[in-house]
C-alpha cells in the first residue's frame, strides 16, 4: 500500500496546547515516506500547541491553513489529540484521536454517529492496544509527576500561607500561560517551594503514592524524588492485597498521590471517619485518577473536579490536624504539554509507522473493528452515508 498522507489538524479544545504529532515525530514519519501536513496554530494562544509552527516546518512537514482538514481530500488521515468541536456534520476521513464517546458518556450518540454518516472511521486513541491488551500509548505517567508537583506546590502554599487563602490558578506561576514551558522550569520553581515550606515546617514533606509501579505512579515518584523529597510509601498490590483501607499510612503522610484506577468497587483509601486520627499529618490528596463521580470512589472526602484556574478543594475535617486540600484534575499532563506530548508520541510512533498496513496490522485492525462495534449500538444501528 501507498504511504497515506498525515494530516494533523490543530486543535479546537481551549487551554489544551499538547499535540499528538511532534516536531521529533513528524520528522521521523516523513523520513519513512509519509507526507506530513501540519496545520498552523490558531491565533487564539488559548487554543496554540505548545509546539511553534517554525518547529514543525524545520522538521520537513507542510504548514496548511488551520482547520483545512474540513475540506481536505477523503484519503488524508486526520490525526489530533482530543474530540472534535461539537457540531453535527458528518465526518468522511479517517481520524485518530481521543474522542470520549465509547464508554456512553454524554453526547456519545451524536459524537459517534457523525462518522458512519459521513462514511468516516475513528481510531479512538484511548483504545489502541497492543497483543496484551496494553495501550500503546498514554499520559498516565505525566499526569503522576504534575499531580505530584502540585501536591508538593499545595503543600507549600498551605505553610507559608497560614490564613488559609486556597492555591491560586497555576497561570499565576507561569507568566500567564497556565502551562509550563519545560520541566525545567516546574522542578526549578519546585525547589524553591520545597525550601519555603521547609523553612516553616522544619523539614521536608513525606509522601505516600498508590499505584507506584505504574506509568502514573512512576511519575509522582520521579517528580518528588527530583525535588528532594524522597521521604516516601511506594505502594502498590503487595501492600494492599492482604488488607482493606482506610490505611492509616496514608493519615500519616503530608501527602497521599492516588495513582490506581477503579475498575471495581473497593473499600475506600481514606474516609471522612478515618481522618479525625490524631495521628493525621495528611494535608494534601492528589487524586489523580480522579473518580470523582464514581459512586464507587475510594477517595469520599470531596465530590468535585478541580481545574488549573482552581487546583484545590478544602475538605472540612474535624479534630486539630492542619488543613486539607484536594487535587482532581482531569488532564493534568496539559500543564506539561512539551514533554508530556513528546513522550506521548514518541510511544505511538511504531503504530504510526504502520499505518501504510493498517488494514494487516493487529493494532489498526483492533482499533476499526471496535469502532465497527460500537457504531452498532447507536440508536436505531448504524446510520446511512450521506451523500
Amino acid at each position: 500500500m501507498s504511504f497515506p498522507t498525515l494530516h494533523a489538524r490543530a486543535e479546537g479544545k481551549p487551554f489544551e496546547h499538547r499535540s499528538c504529532l511532534t516536531p521529533t515525530t513528524a520528522k521521523k514519519l516523513l523520513d519513512a515516506g509519509y507526507p506530513v501536513l501540519v496545520e498552523r496554530n490558531p491565533t487564539d494562544p488559548n487554543y496554540s500547541r505548545i509546539f511553534k509552527d517554525e518547529e514543525f516546518e524545520q522538521a520537513g512537514a507542510t504548514l496548511v491553513d488551520t482547520n483545512s482538514w474540513e475540506t481536505a481530500p477523503e484519503d488524508r488521515i486526520i490525526i489530533g489529540l482530543k474530540e472534535l468541536p461539537e457540531e453535527n456534520s458528518p465526518l468522511k476521513h479517517t481520524f485518530v484521536h481521543f474522542a470520549h464517546c465509547y464508554k456512553q458518556q454524554g453526547g456519545w450518540e451524536q459524537v459517534l454517529a457523525r462518522f458512519p454518516r459521513g462514511g468516516g472511521t475513528l481510531y479512538d486513541l484511548e483504545f489502541l492496544q497492543d497483543s496484551t491488551g496494553r495501550r500503546v500509548a498514554a499520559f498516565g505517567y505525566h499526569a503522576g509527576f504534575v499531580g505530584a508537583a502540585l501536591a508538593i506546590k499545595t503543600w507549600s502554599w498551605q505553610l507559608t500561607h497560614p490564613n488559609g487563602e486556597p492555591l491560586p490558578g497555576i497561570e499565576n506561576f507561569t507568566d500567564g500561560r497556565g502551562y509550563y514551558n519545560n520541566e525545567t522550569e516546574l522542578i526549578t520553581q519546585l525547589k524553591e517551594d520545597v525550601a519555603a515550606g521547609e523553612k516553616v515546617a522544619s523539614r521536608k514533606p513525606s509522601s505516600l503514592v498508590l499505584g507506584a509501579l505504574g506509568r502514573c505512579g512512576s511519575g509522582a515518584v520521579d517528580l518528588l524524588e527530583k525535588v528532594g523529597c524522597s521521604e516516601i510509601k511506594k505502594w502498590d498490590l503487595p501492600e494492599t492485597k492482604d488488607r482493606n483501607g482506610p490505611y492509616p499510612e496514608i493519615i500519616e503522610s503530608d501527602i497521599f498521590v492516588n495513582c490506581i484506577y477503579l475498575s471495581k468497587p473497593i473499600p475506600p483509601f481514606v474516609n471522612m471517619e478515618s481522618l479525625k486520627s490524631p495521628n493525621r499529618k495528611l494535608s494534601v490528596v492528589c487524586d489523580v485518577s480522579c473518580d470523582t463521580t464514581n459512586p464507587h470512589n475510594p477517595i469520599p472526602i470531596y465530590s468535585i473536579n478541580t481545574t488549573f484556574d482552581k487546583p484545590t478543594v478544602e475538605v472540612p475535617v474535624e479534630g486539630n490536624g492542619p488543613r486539607l486540600s484536594v487535587i482532581s484534575i482531569d488532564h493534568l499532563p496539559s500543564a506539561l504539554p512539551r514533554e508530556s506530548s513528546e513522550a506521548f508520541s514518541e510511544a505511538l510512533l511504531p503504530s504510526l509507522l504502520a499505518l501504510k498496513d493498517r488494514a494487516t496490522t493487529p493494532v489498526w485492525q483492533g482499533a476499526e473493528k471496535l469502532f465497527k462495534e460500537k457504531a452498532a449500538t447507536l440508536p436505531g444501528g448504524v446510520p446511512a452515508k450521506e451523500v
